[in-house]
């Protein structure tokens, strides 16, 4: 990685990309320590103190602190994360989006307008709820027409800045903006995390524990990256082979080549959704606490859906809610990529083409042999996340760490993000190479 990057700053033109791409990051600190006019800043950061649960870790730490510090970049770029992920899936429950989709860049660029509508919707529509919700209840200073007008447009339009910055980022900068934009948030979120593992495990310790808890720590952790690491670039390739046409008088054709079925197939996706239907209820029902009896039945489930009750020595019985979540990562894992990746579309192009798989039929043969071969590495996809994301649980629960907003979803991110913006580089670095050497 480090070899990757000395070597793009010795190129002007990518040197310049990756300072334009540093900049624009600086900005959205800058941004997400300016607090909205009017607005308690404290006042998130000491009502989810009081909380019973971990639920909203993930979500501070994508927002890289900004929202309990309730700044104007509060909402980050969560409203264009959730628009993106509705309009995937609109495409394809609509046939016309999906026929825009295959329309080539012009289809894009339409439904990336379409994203950016959705984007505003979502952050204007998240906004009204907070300061309508919370207003009242110690986040505004005065709680008044104006003051609520303020919030509102001041979030919606930091929401707004936030996905510029991640597009002007793609488009004269390096990689994915949004996801450099996500994966610089999460990272702001690590020293606070650092801090709490040092004063959980070393503070107060003599050197020789200390160094040990240390160790310990470090080699946790580099064994969970080096395992997403895998788990983000493990694929499985399926031989295809494309059959001799006559063109002319020639015999053209014949090449060997390969599908390549990612083990992670689903990304982070089924994680962010597995972890949305757990959290849900019980963030909703920290609005209703004082009129739940905590003893019920219903008092149980919803203590056993909270990750903060897993793993836990005097709670035992709640950590059938961790069953529950990785249940719901597998069952995402397969929806996801059912949505994403369609095995008769696949062999039938294949088969147009004149391809097949060695051994395999064309057609609906290829096409089962295919799912098949998914239903397998997606499993084990699966119950790879799975395992990344419950170690961190695991290690709050047993050792009482509470509060990491760095977990095994920022784990995974941070990754994926990281080797996809190396293999952004490297492309430019080769496609300067041979514009070079054509030009010699």
């Amino acid at each position: 990685m480090l070899k990757t990057l000395r070597n793009a700053f010795k190129i002007k033109d990518i040197r310049t990309k990756l300072l334009y791409t540093f900049m624009m990051l600086v900005v959205t600190r800058i941004g997400s320590q300016l607090p909205i006019p009017g607005v308690e800043t404290s006042f998130f950061k000491d009502f989810f103190a009081q909380q019973n649960n971990d639920a909203f870790g993930f979500f501070n730490a994508v927002t890289g602190n900004s929202f309990t510090n309730m700044s104007v970049l509060a909402l980050s770029i969560t409203p264009y994360i959730t628009s993106s992920i509705i309009m995937q899936l609109l495409t394809i429950a609509i046939p016309k989006l999906e026929e825009m989709q295959q329309d080539g860049e012009d289809g894009r660029k339409k439904i990336a307008e379409y994203t950016r509508y959705v984007t505003v919707g979502l952050a204007l529509i998240e906004s009204i709820a907070m300061a309508i919700g919370f207003g009242g209840q110690g986040l505004l200073k005065e709680y008044n027409f104006i003051s609520v007008m303020i919030v509102v447009v001041t979030m919606t339009a930091g929401s707004a800045l936030l996905m510029w910055i991640g597009e002007r980022i793609t488009e004269k900068g390096v990689g994915n903006g949004i996801s450099i934009v996500l994966l610089f948030n999460i990272i702001s979120s690590l020293p606070s995390d650092a801090l709490t593992m040092y004063t959980r495990f070393m503070s107060g310790k003599s050197v020789a524990v200390a160094a040990v808890a240390a160790i310990i720590i470090v080699a946790i952790v580099s064994a969970i990256v080096v395992f997403v690491v895998i788990l983000q670039d493990g694929e499985r390739r399926i031989p295809v082979q494309y059959s001799k046409k006559m063109q002319g008088r020639k015999m053209v054709g014949g090449q060997a080549t390969n599908i390549p079925l990612k083990v992670n197939t689903a990304g982070v996706i089924p994680v962010i959704f597995a972890s949305s239907i757990m959290s849900t209820p019980v963030v909703v029902s920290q609005f209703f606490q004082d009129k739940i009896n905590y003893d019920s039945i219903g008092g149980h489930i919803l203590a056993a859906m909270s990750s903060s009750n897993w793993f836990k020595a005097e709670k035992p019985a709640y950590s059938i809610g961790m069953l529950v979540y990785v249940a719901l990562i597998v069952v995402f894992a397969y929806f996801y990529t059912s949505i994403t990746f369609n095995p008769l579309e696949v062999a039938n192009n294949m088969k147009k083409s004149g391809g097949f798989i060695p051994g395999i039929r064309p057609g609906k043969p290829t096409s089962d042999y295919l799912n098949s071969i998914l239903d397998y590495i997606v499993f084990i996809g699966a119950c790879g996340l799975s395992i990344v994301c419950i170690i961190p649980i695991m290690v709050s629960g047993l050792f009482g760490v509470s509060r990491l907003s760095f977990g095994g979803t920022s784990l995974i991110i941070i990754v994926s993000v990281v080797l996809e913006t190396l293999k952004a580089i490297e492309s430019q670095m080769l496609v300067r190479n041979y514009k070079g050497f054509l030009n010699d």
